[in-house]
């Protein structure tokens, strides 16, 4: 009897647990912000008769890296080095650091170092040094690029951003105020509309509203989605 009863109660936690387990599951929450930086800042540490100048800058793609690579570059064509690194995406999985001539790893790396450290993302910080004529060393270097960088993301204003994501769909006419009575109370960015016969739109929300959205949505009439390619 004793036992019977333990096999039932073992039976009841064991399902009890399972239910709490799968309804927390489905509550994941949507990961949809990140850090980054509000607008290029700078600062300048010193170390030994070395100057080094660090400017950060918040960038979107590779290609705007280049560009403002290309233009301190040549602002500071008489510096020995210009040392740099990167990190992209709100995911930050895409990062890149460079020495620039200076002891590998005494320079990209504290850099993207203090990037880790601040949990930042889409932002460039470069180095520029000028050689005051007493050697640092590797440890000295180190210490230096990471200081350097981390003053110039002390200057700048962090700020929190949103993953936003589009939905495009077409609908019949006769059911826009349907659509727009959701669009008013769901309040995402209208990207693009084309009112005729038949309609389309595009609408922009952050990542975690977007369910909620494409649910409500779902039940216009006649109202079908465009899928699009999602990055």
């Amino acid at each position: 009897m004793f036992q019977s009863f333990g096999y039932m109660q073992f039976g009841k936690l064991y399902f009890a647990m399972l239910s709490i387990y799968i309804i927390f599951a489905g509550m994941e929450e949507i990961k949809d912000t990140y850090r980054t930086i509000e607008d290029i800042s700078e600062a300048v540490f010193t170390e030994k008769r070395s100057k080094f100048i660090s400017i950060a800058v918040p960038v979107k793609d590779v290609d705007e890296i280049k560009l403002y690579l290309e233009e301190y570059q040549k602002k500071y064509y008489d510096a020995r080095h210009l040392c740099y690194a990167y990190m992209l995406g709100y995911k930050r999985e895409f990062f890149r650091a460079n020495d620039n001539g200076e002891p590998s790893g005494t320079a990209g790396k504290p850099i993207l170092g203090q990037i880790n450290s601040n949990e930042l993302t889409d932002i460039l910080i470069m180095v520029v040094r000028y050689f005051g004529g007493i050697k640092l060393g590797t440890s000295g270097l180190i210490v230096a690029y990471k200081q350097a960088a981390a003053l110039a993301i002390e200057a700048a204003t962090v700020i929190e951003k949103t993953v936003d994501d589009d939905v495009s769909f077409g609908f019949e006419y006769p059911f826009l105020n349907d659509v727009m009575r959701i669009v008013k109370e769901e309040s995402p960015a209208i990207v693009s509309q084309e009112f005729d016969m038949d309609c389309l739109m595009t609408l922009r929300i952050r990542r975690s509203l977007m369910p909620r959205l494409r649910e409500r949505l779902s039940k216009v009439e006649t109202l079908h989605f465009i899928e699009k390619d999602v990055e």
